[in-house]
């Protein structure tokens, strides 16, 4: 989780370098009406360590012309840092928090924030390429009492996430499925008809690769490493490294974000060894093209 993470940290600089680009500000002139260097602000920016009092914070607000929606946004993410705890990172979802788990606030600041995803699922498709009658089964079936009304902002939530794979030729978005993913009867034969016609549509974007890696691959490494989401991002300005890269684990009781190196290469080593037996783009359409006809029969 989030407690001890750079996180909360990371995200607080991307808004700060949201605002001071939308106020049209350089970094050294933000620095000056703080009393802080422009290599700090740089830094601030990059989410590392910068010492700024939650005064400083308010000057610089203020200085970007910040609205009061923005700036407890901006607050609150510094206090996540200073406590490790408190409101999640920010961001239009926010308005959907009351609906998801706790986790998914830092899962929906990344997806946002990332130029690549590279998504394995064993059992279940990515929320970015489900349909609503897969997704609203999947929601009853993990909170059966929750309501019509909050069903339907989950609903509306995944919908608008969805939105970026058609409007952002900068995002790309990389799946390894398991052929058993197709296989699962998840809401019935009709719903799964349905969302393997969806995937067929959504796998014909120039930025969206959908593979599968049949049963008869046998051991693969992804049967040891489980499902995971590997999150990639655009260099931070031209001088500088894109934004370290994060892991996302899920379970049904919790999340893991895992940042370290380690951890990231163990990740990138798992996805090269899936892509080398999984089934081409042509062939995963076939296979899709296949089984929909199964559940059509």
């Amino acid at each position: 989780m989030a407690g001890g993470s750079t996180l909360p940290r990371r995200a607080l600089g991307r808004r700060l370098r949201e605002l001071r680009l939308e106020a049209k500000k350089s970094q050294l002139a933000a620095g000056l009406a703080i009393e802080v260097s422009k290599q700090g602000v740089g830094r601030l920016e990059d989410g590392q360590v910068v010492r700024i009092s939650t005064a400083q914070y308010r000057d610089l607000l203020d200085f970007y012309g910040a609205d009061e929606d923005a700036k407890t946004e901006v607050l609150g993410l510094y206090q996540e840092v200073k406590a490790a705890k408190g409101d999640p990172s920010s961001g239009w979802w926010r308005a959907y928090a009351d609906v998801v788990n706790p986790h998914f606030d830092h899962f929906m600041s990344l997806e946002q924030a990332c130029s690549r995803m590279t998504a394995f699922q064993l059992t279940l498709l990515p929320g970015l390429l489900q349909t609503p009658e897969y997704r609203r089964w999947l929601v009853k079936t993990a909170d059966p009492a929750m309501s019509a009304v909050d069903m339907e902002r989950r609903l509306e939530l995944t919908a608008r996430r969805q939105r970026r794979l058609a409007e952002d030729p900068e995002f790309s978005l990389e799946v390894l499925l398991s052929e058993s993913a197709l296989r699962h009867l998840v809401g019935g034969r009709e719903v799964m008809g349905e969302q393997l016609q969806h995937l067929l549509s959504v796998g014909s974007l120039p930025n969206v690769s959908i593979r599968v890696i049949p049963f008869d691959v046998g051991g693969h490494p992804g049967l040891v490493v489980q499902s995971f989401t590997l999150f990639e991002f655009p260099p931070l300005h031209a001088s500088r490294l894109p934004e370290p890269p994060v892991v996302f684990v899920e379970g049904f009781t919790g999340a893991l974000f895992l940042e370290e190196d380690s951890a990231i290469e163990r990740h990138r080593s798992a996805a090269t060894g899936l892509r080398q037996v999984a089934l081409s783009e042509s062939a995963t359409k076939l296979l899709v093209e296949e089984i929909a006809e199964e559940y059509a029969a």
